[in-house]
């Protein structure tokens, strides 16, 4: 791992790009409440989908072994955000299970068994790896490909947005923090020297780039439209 030895003038800025990268993920994890806050206030999970919150635990867990002193070094932030993501994720799905219908709750036990196993097998497996930077190889390589996978997700937002002129479903808060985190993280992996993370996060700073164009884009012109239509309408 010498060879991704940070320098030590960018220490610094690499903790404030880390840090900033844990707040802003705060924001993300924090905003399926007002879904949650429906789903316990109905006592029903209606037409929502639990695979988000599945596929975002996956995620943290990988995320999370990938920033541990086992396979990598000096990722200790990422070991706090992905850690406090999974309890964030776990809590969803454990709320998620409760309130929904029987056949749903099986399948969503089964997949979360499922998170676990897949988990596990990673963390057993690339620890039977003697040497370290093939297992950092081997372990970056799956985080960087599920952070990918987590990010390309919004394409279809961006695709909805583009086809209806609206940005009714892409919030932009919600765009604003992904942005805001992406790049922080992007900046964290600048400074520690590691293509794992930094690809990856790259990968989101321009995707969040292009959806915060879009809405700024679709609802000035949204706004411009409104502006247009006359305060009193005539039936004369």
């Amino acid at each position: 791992m010498d060879l991704f030895a940070l320098d030590g003038s960018f220490s610094k800025w690499k903790d404030v790009a880390g840090i900033a990268g844990n707040i802003f993920a705060f924001g993300l994890f924090v905003s399926p409440m007002p879904t949650f806050r429906r789903i316990m206030r109905n006592k029903s999970t209606e037409q929502f989908s639990g695979l988000p919150y599945v596929y975002g635990l996956l995620n943290c867990l990988i995320c999370l072994w990938y920033g541990s002193p086992y396979v990598s070094q000096r990722n200790f932030m990422l070991v706090t955000v992905n850690g406090v993501g999974a309890t964030f994720q776990l809590c969803y799905i454990i709320l998620f299970i409760l309130h929904t219908d029987k056949k749903t709750k099986i399948r969503m036990l089964v997949l979360l068994l499922v998170v676990f196993a897949v988990v596990a097998l990673i963390v057993a497996g690339s620890l039977q790896i003697p040497e370290k930077v093939t297992r950092w190889y081997l372990v970056g390589f799956l985080s960087c490909g599920s952070l990918v996978s987590m990010f390309a997700s919004p394409l279809f937002v961006i695709n909805l947005v583009i086809q209806t002129k609206s940005v009714e479903f892409m919030p932009f808060y919600l765009s604003l923090s992904t942005f805001l985190m992406s790049a922080s993280f992007f900046m964290f992996g600048l400074f520690n020297s590691d293509a794992f993370v930094y690809t990856p996060n790259g990968i989101g700073t321009v995707l969040g780039i292009v959806q915060l164009s879009l809405y700024c884009y679709y609802h000035r012109n949204s706004l411009e439209e409104e502006a247009k239509e006359p305060l009193i309408v005539s039936y004369v």
